[in-house]
């Protein structure tokens, strides 16, 4: 694949969010970004997905001249480090309960679960995309039990009711870490406000590279995601992120 097809095709995948998570989406914008690397690239990858303080982070190291091999060397290294510091986090027998999909909290659960940890998980579908679905793949895969609701079942999920067992944490990644409190996925603030009635501390796992100083866009998506070939009439609000304030949450975990 030539280097044009090699950056549209990442282009649109970021796009589609057939690549997601914030750092899965960075590290394919600089791949994306090494190939042509310029101003008007950068804008471009930028203006795919707004809610993305890291790729926007990350990319101006590339373009400010630093290594890409450092920069990739980064995520792993801080994947480590939040890894060990989740393990303390855990107690054998909790119920952890988690959102859409996180590769900082996917990784670090399964890092506990090798250390030895025996826990379960519930977690949400999280439409339109079902996002929910590759965590709860990535997390059987590893051998974790886990539970997944329907969106519209968090308060019976979080408030031990219809059978539930009671949720003792609630880990939710982070597309942006703000100085009053982080964005995330659509959905994360109802979760936080309801785990703070529950007495459930609210753990956000995030690479610290996902915090920004400037204000943050929160994109909407496009209605066919929800609904395919809707009634004239009949409109359809699709946002993907919210804002989440720091009151309802226990503590950030970053490699920090």
């Amino acid at each position: 694949m030539n280097k044009k097809k090699r950056f549209n095709q990442i282009a649109k995948d970021i796009k589609d969010i057939k690549i997601q998570g914030a750092r899965n989406i960075a590290k394919a914008a600089l791949e994306a970004y090494s190939l042509f690397p310029s101003e008007k690239t950068k804008k471009k990858l930028l203006s795919l997905r707004v809610t993305e303080p890291m790729m926007e982070n990350v990319l101006d190291m590339a373009e400010k001249g630093k290594p890409l091999s450092e920069i990739n060397k980064h995520f792993t290294e801080a994947q480590e480090k939040i890894n060990k510091k989740v393990l303390k986090l855990i107690k054998n027998k909790d119920v952890i309960f988690t959102h859409c999909h996180s590769t900082n909290v996917v990784n670090a659960l399964i890092y506990a679960k090798n250390k030895g940890k025996k826990f379960e998980v519930y977690n949400t579908e999280t439409r339109p995309l079902f996002q929910g679905r590759q965590t709860a793949r990535e997390l059987r895969k590893a051998g974790i039990k886990v539970t997944m609701f329907v969106d519209s079942a968090l308060g019976v999920a979080l408030s031990k009711e219809q059978g539930t067992k009671k949720v003792t944490k609630v880990f939710l990644g982070a597309d942006a870490l703000l100085k009053k409190g982080i964005i995330n996925k659509i959905g994360s603030e109802v979760i936080a406000r309801i785990a703070k009635q529950e007495k459930i501390p609210v753990y956000i796992i995030a690479d610290s590279w996902k915090f920004t100083k400037k204000k943050v866009p929160l994109e909407n998506r496009k209605l066919n995601e929800v609904w395919g070939n809707v009634p004239k009439g009949v409109k359809v609000k699709n946002p993907s992120f919210e804002f989440v304030k720091e009151k309802y949450l226990e503590r950030v975990v970053t490699e920090e």
